[in-house]
């Protein structure tokens, strides 16, 4: 069972909590504030708000490795990437901007997750347990997970397509999920999920990404933190893209 410390499962005494801005949820800067405004998000009603910003932060910004964590909802913006950390700050940040309750669910996944989008001896140099985090949102008196976020459907539809034959458990490239062919990641007032199968510890809710990272940091040395920043993330962003182009081969054992 997921752990909720006993947080109450209705926002009305926390609603400005669920709303508010923080450092990283900087919801009144210009660049978020100039995408709501294109996008036409603040006419919608707040089913249709939550799908289409869900949407667009799913598609939009591309599954990718961020410098950082705990980088502001307006850096995941600039740039156009993120992986699940990130994409949740722009995900929370975008609904907040438009009035939607939301909170963040902390937890860790096992490294193999990972495996093929980061090689060699850099996987092996990688923590066993690395940070994860996704969005539960209040609509119409309940609580949604929107794990289902993380990866972009293009590179989603290419990791599908060279593995056609597995119709169950996928695990590598970003995804660990059982039903790899049509995994749980459309919203319709539903849960979604793509990672969900390789968490392993559970820290329960925050309220913002802020108090998160506060307590939990991905568990780095110095040395490891700068050669992640400055190596090791542009490598597994280039083979991200790579296999959202289709060139890489697959190993057998993304298949379980």
């Amino acid at each position: 069972m997921l752990a909720t410390k006993n947080k109450t499962d209705r926002p009305e005494n926390e609603s400005e909590n669920y709303l508010a801005e923080t450092q990283i949820l900087n919801f009144s800067n210009p660049l978020i504030q100039n995408l709501i405004h294109q996008k036409n998000w603040r006419k919608l009603d707040t089913v249709a708000k939550v799908k289409a910003i869900y949407n667009y932060v799913r598609d939009e910004i591309l599954f990718g490795y961020n410098r950082s964590d705990s980088i502001s909802a307006t850096q995941v913006l600039a740039d156009g990437y993120g992986q699940c950390n990130t994409k949740s700050s722009l995900l929370m940040a975008l609904l907040r901007a438009v009035g939607v309750p939301n909170r963040i669910h902390g937890f860790t996944i096992d490294k193999a997750l990972q495996k093929g989008a980061i090689t060699g001896i850099w996987y092996l140099l990688a923590p066993k347990n690395i940070l994860h985090s996704w969005v539960e949102v209040y609509v119409d008196g309940n609580w949604y997970f929107l794990e289902g976020v993380i990866l972009d459907k293009p590179y989603l539809t290419a990791l599908q397509t060279q593995n056609s034959a597995c119709k169950t458990t996928f695990c590598g490239y970003g995804a660990y999920t059982d039903n790899f062919q049509n995994p749980a990641i459309d919203w319709n007032l539903n849960h979604t999920y793509i990672q969900e199968k390789g968490i392993n510890q559970d820290f329960g809710l925050f309220d913002n990404p802020d108090e998160f990272y506060a307590q939990h940091q991905q568990k780095l040395g110095r040395i490891k933190a700068w050669m992640f920043q400055h190596i090791i993330r542009h490598k597994m962003n280039k083979n991200v893209q790579n296999i959202r182009n289709a060139k890489p081969f697959l190993p057998k054992s993304a298949l379980l």
